[in-house]
C-alpha cells in the first residue's frame, strides 16, 4: 500500500516526526509492505454493487498486525467499569454484568495507532474521544490515524469513510485544549 495522504491535526506531524522519528518509519514501512491485493476477498450482497469483489477490511487489518506485532506494537484493551449511581430510582439495569472495553489498535512507547476501514463516526471518534481518553489513561500522548483515500474507499463496501472526508470534518470541527496531536495516514493501493 502506500501513502497518499497526510493531514496533520493539532500538529501531529510535527509531534510524531520529532518526537517517535524510528517509529513514524516503522509505521509507514508496515503500510508499504502491506499487500493489499490479497485482501480483495470479500463478495458484495450490496444492491449497488451485487456480485462485485471488494477489500475486506478484516483481512487488511490482520495484515497489518502480521508487520506490526513482531516490532513490538501491540494493542491496548482497558476494561469499562460503568457507574451507576446516575439512574434514576428504582431504575434497575439489565445486562449491565457484559464485560464492554475500549482498546486501541496499536500503542509502542506513546504513540498510539489507529486503523480505520469503518465508518466515518469512528475516525472521528478515534481522534476527538478515543485517543484522549487513552492520553487521560497515560497510555499514549500522540497518535497516528490511518484511513482509506476516497480512491481505495471505493473498492470497498457501501458506507466506509475517507481520508478527504475526515480532513473536511476536522477542520471544520477545529482543535480543542483537550486533542491529541494526531498524524492522519490516508493510504491506498
Amino acid at each position: 500500500m502506500n501513502i497518499a495522504g497526510v493531514y496533520s491535526f493539532n500538529d501531529g506531524e510535527k509531534v510524531v516526526s520529532d518526537k517517535y522519528p524510528k517509529l513514524l518509519i516503522e509505521i509507514k514501512d508496515a503500510i508499504h509492505a502491506v499487500d493489499a491485493s490479497v485482501c480483495m476477498t470479500k463478495h458484495s450482497s450490496e444492491k449497488t454493487m451485487p456480485g462485485q469483489l471488494l477489500y475486506s477490511p478484516v483481512e487488511l487489518n490482520k495484515l497489518f498486525k502480521t508487520q506490526l506485532n513482531p516490532l513490538g506494537w501491540g494493542s491496548v484493551r482497558v476494561k469499562c467499569d460503568y457507574r451507576t449511581d446516575y439512574y434514576v430510582k428504582n431504575y434497575k439495569p439489565k445486562n449491565l454484568g457484559r464485560s464492554a472495553f475500549r482498546e486501541m489498535d496499536f500503542v509502542k512507547e506513546k504513540l498510539g495507532v489507529e486503523i480505520q476501514f469503518g465508518k466515518y463516526a469512528f475516525m472521528v471518534y478515534n481522534v476527538a474521544a478515543k485517543m484522549t481518553i487513552f492520553r487521560n489513561l497515560s497510555y499514549i500522548d500522540t497518535g497516528i490515524e490511518i484511513v482509506p483515500v476516497k480512491a481505495l474507499a471505493n473498492k470497498m463496501s457501501t458506507g466506509v469513510s475517507y481520508f478527504e472526508q475526515f480532513v473536511w470534518d476536522l477542520e471544520k470541527r477545529g482543535i480543542s485544549n483537550i486533542d491529541v496531536p494526531v498524524l492522519i495516514l490516508g493510504i491506498d493501493t
